[in-house]
């Protein structure tokens, strides 16, 4: 095949005056696995299909290009304008500068993660986390661990292995990648029961369920949908009573991470109701409506807790250092409602007027040559999915969509939405001031 015969050698790639400062820095060997790498991917293309360059210089200018690609750092800064506040592409909750100065303190060097520097004896990474995030939600005990979906198949290997757990057919969710939730139970050795209808589920349908295999009644908020008209579900304070008259735990995955009820977030379930309302053990997320990192909470009952922490699961599951660090300070922040209304980014987002938004669209748009207009915004993350957010945004023309992409492959990447042959640039989600005039210095250098 003649596109083949064109492609260089891995000295050719590396003389290209591209790669001069990466070679100096990784050293021959180094920029030459990238360059093996970047080749073996480029022949595959050709193979596949795909256009061949011009010539063979024209070729070893697309693999040095490919090496770079290969070598850039990431997680890289995307400014987020696309109106979707926990944007789960994007990495759900940007920090609060609190979260990010306990993360720089502690990142490099060493920390008393597991240390009690006070009696010199080994400690536990739950000791700063576990108590307060009882406290905040009125729990007996909490602990955290790597993300909620491995806080759930943890209570389910520690509770229900071997055993049966009690579902809604309603709330059987598939969640991010395609994971379900009969599968995720169904790894974690607890077996299903499924009660009840896709539209209505009754008391009776699960007290009929309850046997003497039954190791816990789960409720699994279905974070990402809804279902209106002819339906019906059991509230968690019902579902407990009938679990404490059975002796069956309610574990209830509310899955956003709200801690109390909220005017911005009217519907959405929150960790201390679920307890004040009975629930056994409430697991949510760190890194959404709680503005913190990836992280699994667990609340609830101290001897389950316990249970749940002294599974050989736990270790696997551990959150790290660095996610203890920025989960604390966000808990910290959440002591006071107002105080992490205003600190936490995503809440602070969320809860921002919209004349803001809309004195932040006029601008951007004056600096542009663009045109405010309405829009709506949508939280994200898997919490109140037809809700939307009264927003405002700089609309572009971009039939071609060429903007969208020149923006968003840029650095730093600015990510918007196509609408209609406009490129909607939604000022919501816009951290700060500061960011504005970054994407109109984009927009300026993308023309």
């Amino acid at each position: 095949m003649e596109a083949l015969r064109q492609l260089p050698a891995v000295d050719r790639v590396l003389a290209e005056p591209a790669l001069a400062g990466l070679v100096a820095e990784l050293g021959h060997a180094g920029a030459a696995a990238l360059a093996r790498d970047a080749l073996a991917a480029r022949r595959a293309a050709l193979l596949d299909g795909a256009a061949p360059a011009a010539d063979r210089d024209a070729e070893a200018a697309l693999v040095a290009a490919a090496v770079l690609a290969l070598d850039a750092p990431g997680p890289v800064r995307v400014v987020n304008a696309t109106g979707v506040v926990v944007h789960t592409n994007l990495g759900r909750a940007p920090l609060a500068p609190e979260a990010v100065r306990a993360v720089a303190a502690t990142a490099g060097g060493y920390a008393d993660l597991e240390l009690d520097l006070a009696t010199g004896q080994r400690g536990s990474r739950q000791a700063r986390l576990g108590p307060r995030i009882a406290r905040l939600v009125g729990a007996e005990a909490g602990l955290a661990v790597n993300n909620c979906a491995g806080a759930l198949v943890l209570v389910l290997a520690a509770l229900a292995r071997g055993r049966e757990v009690v579902v809604s057919r309603g709330q059987l969710i598939e969640i991010g990648d395609g994971f379900r939730l009969p599968e995720i139970m169904e790894q974690a050795g607890a077996r299903l029961v499924e009660v009840g209808a896709t539209n209505r589920t009754r008391l009776e349908d699960y007290a009929a369920a309850i046997g003497p295999d039954t190791a816990l009644l789960l409720r699994a908020h279905p974070s990402n949908f809804r279902i209106v008209g002819f339906t019906e579900e059991v509230g968690v304070a019902d579902l407990a009573a009938l679990g404490g008259e059975r002796g069956v735990p309610v574990v209830d995955d509310v899955g956003s991470g709200l801690l109390h009820p909220d005017p911005d977030l009217p519907g959405e379930p929150d960790a201390a109701g679920s307890i004040a309302a009975g629930a056994g053990l409430v697991l949510f997320s760190g890194d959404k409506l709680l503005g913190g990192p990836q992280a699994g909470l667990i609340a609830g009952r101290a001897d389950l807790v316990e249970a749940v922490g002294c599974h050989p699961l736990a270790r696997a599951l551990r959150i790290d250092r660095l996610g203890v660090a920025a989960l604390a300070a966000t808990l910290r922040l959440h002591a006071d409602p107002a105080r992490a209304r205003a600190a936490v980014p995503v809440r602070r987002t969320i809860a921002r007027p919209e004349a803001d938004v809309r004195a932040r669209a006029e601008r951007l748009a004056a600096l542009t040559g663009g045109e405010a207009m309405a829009c709506a915004a949508r939280i994200g993350g898997g919490a109140l999915p037809a809700v939307d957010l009264a927003s405002w945004a700089c609309a572009l023309p971009d039939p071609t969509g060429a903007l969208h992409a020149a923006l968003r492959t840029g650095a730093p990447a600015v990510l918007g939405r196509l609408e209609d042959g406009m490129l909607l640039l939604d000022c919501r989600t816009l951290l700060d001031d500061a960011e504005v005039d970054v994407v109109a210095e984009r927009v300026a250098a993308c023309r």
